[in-house]
């Protein structure tokens, strides 16, 4: 099913001044939030108490939630955990709590209830150095897997259509993790895992029209490098929009259905989805227009035989 025809004329070039204006402006932003403003790391990151507890019946845990946040245990990551009986509370540190011993035994206190009393399994705690290792560990993950692409592209494209394709991938990862430095979205092991899918998602969509446009540049004889750049635009618009509708379709059930643990991830591939999306049109081949692209970078180069040919 085709939504827009395959021949289609739409000028998207016409737009890449306001386009890519915008698109800086959003990468700006993102700096200034991150440095204002910074990540509301999760407990992956800071440290805190990690209790385990077990109950006769099942939890609602939306009401430990609530019963937690009326305690004074702000900001409490409440998941279910092998059955809807067993459950694992995340703690933010506090100044007045003892040990992870004590913690637990009060969150105990504070959401059982005398027709579903509980035990508590395990009680830890997470120190910062643990927290400060997983936050390296995760930066290391994004900069390997970035550099995986780096190399990737490098080798699949000529070096214009490879800037083009790093660059929106960087601006579709910067300003989805602005995203979250906004609305300030406890950042978790899960949502770094979502904007790192988002990552590859992205470098996907962009390959695709990039590569339309090298057949395009590699068949058209008469058409200036605008016209190029929109016909292959143009060419993958309907796959472009029908993949993406699909994607956020699948990301929206999990955010629907998977639960408060999942919602961080879901929320970071909706927005790096629509992102993407609109980066390997309205960001990638502005760029390409820019850095002066042309049929002749496609062109086999000539070898210079003249030395071989004076030989005996």
């Amino acid at each position: 099913m085709n939504i827009f025809p395959y021949d289609s004329k739409i000028d998207f070039l016409r737009m890449r001044t306001i386009t890519v204006g915008i698109s800086v402006l959003l990468v700006l932003a993102t700096f200034l939030l991150l440095g204002t403003r910074g990540l509301n790391y999760a407990l992956d990151f800071t440290g805190g108490t990690v209790a385990e507890l077990k109950f006769e019946k099942a939890v609602d845990l939306d009401q430990v939630r609530d019963k937690l946040e009326e305690a004074g245990y702000a900001g409490a990551v409440v998941q279910a955990f092998g059955s809807e009986m067993d459950i694992v509370i995340r703690l933010q540190p506090r100044a007045d709590q003892a040990n992870a011993a004590q913690t637990g035994g009060s969150v105990l206190t504070t959401v059982q209830t005398a027709d579903n009393p509980g035990m508590v399994v395990r009680s830890d705690f997470v120190g910062p150095q643990v927290g400060k290792e997983l936050a390296q560990n995760g930066i290391l993950a994004a900069l390997f897997v970035m550099l995986g692409f780096v190399i990737y592209i490098s080798i699949r494209f000529e070096w214009k259509f490879a800037v083009a394709s790093i660059i929106t991938t960087a601006f579709v990862v910067i300003v989805t993790t602005g995203v979250f430095a906004l609305n300030q979205r406890e950042f978790d092991l899960t949502l770094m895992a979502g904007i790192m899918s988002v990552m590859g998602y992205s470098i996907n969509d962009t390959i695709v029209v990039l590569d339309r446009v090298r057949e395009v540049f590699k068949s058209a004889h008469r058409l200036d490098t605008a016209q190029v750049l929109n016909q292959g635009i143009n060419q993958t618009l309907s796959r472009t929009v029908i993949t993406s509708f699909v994607a956020l379709l699948t990301v929206l059930a999990l955010y629907i259905y998977g639960g408060d643990s999942l919602k961080g991830m879901a929320e970071s591939q909706i927005v790096g989805i629509i992102l993407a999306t609109l980066s390997s049109i309205f960001v990638a081949c502005p760029l390409l227009y820019w850095l002066g692209t042309s049929k002749q970078d496609l062109m086999p180069k000539v070898r210079d035989d003249s030395d071989l040919a004076r030989r005996p």
